[in-house]
């Protein structure tokens, strides 16, 4: 069951940008699993991608084609194409050149994205059977549908909607996003689009989108593990009647900076909630780092414990695992006589040893919680650092071992 993650919110339209969704039955018929994105002409695209090595052959297309005038996205479920060679690039390609022909565009205006099972043969056919239908259901207010049509193994579908006015004039960020399982981004989501209706050019866009996914993406985690498919999309369709947005300064960036952050974080935490079999959202917090990578270092430490993460699902207040976890981070010359570990405000942890008021008791009411926040102060400076994880549960191992049959 997802953590606190309700129905989707109010997913305003962004003019310029429509949204299209079709059934090819890749893994299950009538499962609406294609999903076509077309933006305004002279809309402006950026991306960010997996650093897996191995990654798909959708990733490695899109990553050469982001900054050419892209007018379409293109994203199937139930088949990552990862793992599949040439033959997959091809396939790819071949999936994009029919739908430009289709569309009436460049092949190269066309962008792929897939998720799914890695290591089998991308069903082409299907999916160009798709396409017609995809395109006749292009619509600005198909969102939540579209939202819905890029899952796999999510419990719920993720979407997150801002506006704002400047100068009287309405702008809008709306985004979805999909992931549930194999996530630790090394840039973004598994897979994410978000859209705004503002004029911004290109480079300012890609550094918005690396800045908005460097505080909300990747700062979660649920496994640890960074997925083949990995990619988010920021798109200016350049359709609200105000100027372009040149350099990332002025009341205008700023507004739309803060839409996108907002739009962006809600996706990230909305993943972690509903994470494969999750039934906790824990916050982990480092305080007093002498800089923001160490911070970084000792919190996925702490995420990344199975030992802690059972914990959690059990509701087992074992503050030995955490301390081990802050341990082997690879702080150099860290002084444990610093350091306090804390569950919410409560104090479990002091100078190396158990807090002196601490009681079992008090640590087993925290943990019982669906939300709670660890938060470890180092002692060694001024930097901060927060991500956020789940707990690991029979249900994730059940969900991953029977995720081919």
């Amino acid at each position: 069951m997802a953590v606190g993650l309700g129905p989707l919110p109010t997913l305003h339209p962004v003019p310029g940008f429509e949204l299209g969704i079709a059934s090819a039955g890749i893994k299950r018929p009538g499962r609406k699993d294609v999903v076509v994105m077309r933006c305004s002409e002279n809309a402006t695209v950026a991306g960010v991608f997996t650093l897996n090595a191995f990654c798909a052959a959708p990733v490695i297309l899109a990553k050469k084609r982001v900054h050419g005038g892209v007018r379409y996205l293109l994203t199937n479920t139930g088949n990552a194409n990862a793992g599949t060679g040439e033959p997959g690039l091809v396939a790819a390609q071949r999936t994009c050149a029919r739908l430009a022909e289709l569309a009436g565009v460049d092949e190269g205006a066309v962008l792929p994205f897939s998720t799914g099972v890695i290591g089998e043969p991308l069903p082409v056919e299907k999916i160009e059977a798709a396409l017609p239908a995809a395109l006749a259901d292009l619509s600005e207010a198909n969102w939540a549908q579209a939202a819905a049509g890029i899952m796999t193994t999510d419990t719920l579908p993720k979407g997150a909607s801002r506006q704002f006015e400047h100068d009287g004039v309405a702008v809008t960020v709306t985004g979805i996003s999909k992931g549930a399982g194999m996530i630790r981004p090394n840039m973004a989501t598994m897979l994410g689009y978000i859209a705004t209706d503002a004029k911004v050019a290109q480079g300012v866009l890609q550094d918005l989108l690396r800045d908005a996914a460097n505080k909300s993406f990747n700062r979660i985690t649920i496994d640890g593990d960074t997925s083949t498919n990995d990619c988010c999309m920021l798109i200016a369709t350049g359709q609200a009647a105000l100027p372009e947005i040149s350099q990332a300064s002025g009341p205008l960036f700023t507004a739309l900076k803060q839409a996108v952050f907002d739009v962006a974080m809600e996706l990230a935490q909305g993943i972690v909630r509903d994470g494969e079999g999750a039934t906790k959202f824990v916050t982990v917090k480092v305080d007093g780092g002498a800089t923001q990578q160490e911070c970084l270092d000792v919190a996925y430490a702490v995420a990344h414990s199975p030992l802690i993460k059972t914990a959690l699902f059990a509701s087992d207040p074992n503050w030995g695992r955490i301390l081990a976890a802050v341990g082997r981070a690879g702080v150099p010359q860290l002084n444990v006589g610093l350091i306090d570990v804390y569950l919410d405000d409560l104090c479990i942890a002091s100078k190396g040893g158990r807090a002196a008021t601490y009681t079992e008791e008090q640590g087993a009411r925290v943990m019982a919680q669906a939300e709670l926040c660890i938060r470890i102060e180092l002692g060694r400076g001024t930097s901060s650092e927060t991500i956020w994880t789940t707990d690991l549960s029979h249900e994730y191992v059940r969900i991953n071992a029977e995720y081919r049959t």
